[in-house]
């Protein structure tokens, strides 16, 4: 099942270490929060998704598991 990151803007501090480790993904706005590419996490970076999520200093960031994709020709 796919990943994907999210994070709890309530709890992030801007420390910016996110984007530090996963550059792939996070970048960082003027203010220094994280800005989390859209879609789920390639499978080749989710083991550097986990190590960036455990070393969030304010536990923000989250990887939890990717909605479904829409079924072809739902509407």
């Amino acid at each position: 099942m796919s990943k994907q990151l999210r994070v709890n803007p309530i709890l992030c501090d801007a420390h910016g270490v996110c984007a530090d480790l996963l550059p792939e993904l996070i970048s960082l706005d003027p203010w220094g929060y994280p800005i989390l590419a859209p879609g789920p996490v390639p499978p080749v970076l989710e083991p550097m998704a986990r190590r960036t999520v455990t070393s969030c200093p304010a536990l923000a960031l989250l990887l939890e598991p990717a909605p479904p994709a829409p079924a072809r020709g739902a509407r």
